[in-house]
């Protein structure tokens, strides 16, 4: 089932025995903490592994200004950029070498095909990543509004139990990589 970002906050509040919200302006300690935490808490569960209903691929739009030094050319980053994964050159999405500079990728080819996480819509998120993150906003919710160090990290410890699920049911949905290009291998051909 698919959940908004209200009632997300609203389960994890739940969680730690506080009361649910209908809107983060509505001028509860519930809702405040909630508007204040949960962009950054949603942003880092996201980008902190690649989930493959947040993983996606962009052909860079090249910008008129060059990079200072060390490469050739400068592409925008799609707005809705969390983290690089890899860079390639037409149907190729990974083996080319960049950098990340000033929210722009710099690399030496006139064109980039970059797969990256992105920040899905919360419609789009996953029952087990729902989890996840609701047991990590109920953690991050837990010492604003209980005070409770003690019910705040034995949160923490089913927070971070809950995204090695998570973790685990997405790469089981997911072909393993294989290896492309490796010297040993190569040599014992």
């Amino acid at each position: 089932m698919a959940m908004s970002a209200i009632a997300l906050c609203s389960r994890a509040l739940l969680k730690i025995g506080a009361a649910p919200i209908a809107s983060f302006d509505e001028g509860t300690a519930e809702a405040e903490v909630s508007a204040n935490l949960y962009p950054a808490i949603r942003d880092g569960l996201v980008s902190s592994h690649p989930w493959n209903f947040a993983t996606g691929q962009a052909t860079l739009a090249r910008l008129a200004a060059a990079p200072v030094a060390d490469f050739t050319y400068a592409f925008q980053l799609p707005a809705d950029f969390l983290r690089a994964l890899s860079a390639g050159i037409g149907e190729r999405g990974f083996g080319l070498p960049y950098r990340l500079a000033e929210n722009r990728l710099h690399c030496d080819s006139d064109q980039v095909v970059l797969t990256y996480v992105f920040r899905p819509d919360e419609m789009a998120f996953p029952p087990f990543f729902d989890q996840a993150l609701i047991a990590r906003l109920a953690a991050e919710f837990c010492i604003p509004l209980t005070e409770s160090t003690s019910r705040a990290e034995m949160l923490y410890r089913l927070a971070e139990d809950e995204f090695r699920r998570a973790k685990l049911i997405d790469g089981q949905q997911d072909i393993p990589s294989a290896i492309t290009d490796f010297p040993l291998v190569e040599v014992r051909s």
